[in-house]
């Protein structure tokens, strides 16, 4: 987990420095999702994303968790755009949280993007009415006296993603966005134009992501994907149903046309499914006949072979629709022997374990499972090694900063930046989170000066209430397990006045360790009894001996150390 970092300037010119860009991340450097993007110059502040980050092992029962923004809130009137490079939450979800203590600030995205945002906004009913300007691929658009910005199509698994060309006082700084190539069906790369076209421009900085870049060679067209999907459909003797991500619009357009192929009718489980499919119906993305998309509750009217359901939570998460079918929890849709499922979507690191329940869950029942390993069903949206090094080539930047991925990730990609553009290790600039990059004309370097981006965790309807010592405490509860001393003392003599209850939860089975039990009495007596007498019995005293003695004598006993909670009843 991130530590506090505290602004310390390294000199005065790093922080008062009048021709340089101030570039700092306030999340999407050190981990897969929260992307916050800063660029600063003068009174002038450019952000780009604002995405939320999934819980992780040693976040448990967190939410999600966002980027702090306290170095922006007291800066708040000086920003002037926030641009959103597409729709996917860990590029929109922070925005409920944050908007309005960032001034509420004008949000630069698409259509798709604007209308997602919204209906996310919905869920938080204090939220202000947020203010957007809509842009197409191809536009520029002049966000403040200093930062202009050109915005370019990319293709990545979500329509209307694009990349950014920041026009700044010390030079052009290109933010790639996130993306992948796309190919043809002869397997041939389209739309390189564009890359080609920003490398005419000299380029000072390129950002380019980082997800794919320990991946080798190049993507599997979506070409291929659906005619591997067709197949699959085509074979299916049943009911068909695909789980994949809520967002990957563009796929499940294709889906939705072989399923209208194959006279299949759809049914979709899942609100943010549903719901995105609607707005990209709206807004003309999905083209689906009359008629093709059927209420999720009316499946029993039509025979297996000619339903399609399409639902989300292929990545196991535990009130997502798919496991619910697959522990048999869902209201519509049971397994039935002889359906087949389609994993369409690769394993988010992290769900490994959560994802192979599911598939043994789903098998055991009888169906049939396909997942991206057994055969080309899934393309990341994210640039492989290859197509990484295609981009550098075109673009050929003075410096290089790798963004959105964890720090090998993110040297991988520098070591492809040295490779390709020969460019030197203090031209590839690897920075962590809350680190200030100060960028001029003639330089690119990491200074000494950090602001706060640890986490800020979102836990049902807390923000940021849940810290670093709440989170040491669940994890040493889902580790070690606790135990509770309850003892009820005479107020003025501080005697016993009955043996100590002890409770143990997720430590140990008390009714199977009663001899063990009666060793932990009998020192939770002894050490009270050593306590000297004052005129007054002091519980906070007493708790802390207890704590730190029991938890002593608990670790000599069994080597693990429980969280140890001490009761004082006074009577």
């Amino acid at each position: 987990m991130n530590k506090l970092k505290t602004i310390k300037p390294k000199t005065k010119e790093d922080a008062t420095h009048k021709d340089a860009v101030r570039f700092v991340a306030l999340g999407g450097l050190e981990e897969i999702g929260r992307n916050m993007m800063v660029f600063e110059y003068q009174d002038e502040i450019i952000i780009i994303d604002a995405g939320l980050q999934f819980p992780e092992e040693d976040t448990p029962g967190i939410d999600y968790i966002i980027p702090n923004i306290e170095y922006l809130e007291s800066k708040k009137e000086k920003i002037k755009a926030l641009i959103i490079t597409h729709a996917h939450y860990d590029h929109i979800g922070a925005i409920p949280h944050i908007v309005q203590k960032l001034g509420n600030p004008i949000i630069f995205t698409t259509a798709l993007a604007k209308e997602i945002i919204q209906r996310r906004q919905k869920d938080f009913p204090n939220a202000p009415k947020l203010e957007f300007e809509i842009i197409k691929a191809g536009e520029t658009r002049q966000l403040s006296e200093h930062f202009k910005a050109e915005f370019f199509g990319v293709t990545h698994n979500i329509p209307e993603g694009f990349g950014v060309i920041l026009d700044t006082p010390i030079g052009k700084i290109v933010h790639g966005g996130e993306f992948k190539f796309d190919y043809d069906i002869d397997g041939k790369p389209r739309g390189l134009d564009i890359w080609k076209k920003i490398g005419e421009q000299k380029i000072h900085t390129l950002l380019l992501e980082s997800t794919g870049a320990e991946e080798p060679g190049y993507s599997v067209s979506e070409r291929v994907v659906e005619q591997e999907l067709e197949k699959l459909f085509k074979k299916a003797e049943g009911r068909i149903i695909v789980g994949t991500f809520a967002s990957l619009l563009d796929r499940l357009a294709e889906i939705i046309k072989i399923a209208e192929r194959l006279d299949r009718k759809i049914a979709i489980s899942g609100l943010s499914m549903k719901t995105n499919i609607q707005i990209a119906q709206n807004l003309g993305f999905i083209k689906a006949q009359k008629g093709a998309i059927i209420p999720l509750e009316s499946i029993s009217k039509y025979h297996d072979d000619k339903l399609l359901i399409l639902c989300t939570g292929a990545q196991g998460e535990p009130n997502a629709s798919l496991m619910k079918i697959a522990n048999g929890e869902h209201r519509h849709v049971q397994i039935k022997k002889g359906d087949t499922v389609i994993l369409s979507s690769s394993i988010v690191p992290g769900n490994e374990r959560s994802v192979q329940i599911l598939k043994d869950n789903i098998s055991r029942q009888g169906a049939l499972v396909y997942h991206y390993k057994m055969m080309d069903i899934h393309s990341s949206g994210h640039a492989p090694q290859e197509e990484l090094k295609i981009v550098m080539k075109f673009i050929k930047p003075r410096f290089f900063i790798p963004m959105h991925g964890y720090y090998f990730m993110r040297w991988r990609n520098a070591q492809h930046a040295q490779e390709v553009l020969k460019l030197k290790p203090e031209e590839t600039i690897l920075a962590d989170n809350g680190q200030v990059v100060l960028l001029t004309k003639d330089s690119a370097r990491i200074t000494e000066e950090t602001v706060p981006s640890y986490y800020i965790m979102v836990d049902g309807l807390g923000v940021g209430d849940v810290g670093e010592v709440v989170m040491r405490d669940r994890r040493t509860l889902a580790q070690e397990g606790m135990v509770v001393i309850i003892a009820t003392l005479d107020r003025h003599t501080g005697r016993f006045l009955k043996n100590p209850d002890i409770i143990s939860r997720g430590f140990i089975y008390l009714r199977e360790h009663k001899e063990f039990v009666e060793d932990l009495r009998k020192r939770v007596k002894s050490l009270v009894a050593r306590i000297p007498r004052q005129q007054q019995l002091d519980s906070d005293y007493i708790k802390a001996i207890m704590r730190d003695q029991v938890g002593l004598f608990l670790y000599n006993k069994t080597k693990r150390r429980p969280m140890v909670l001490p009761v004082i009843i006074e009577v």
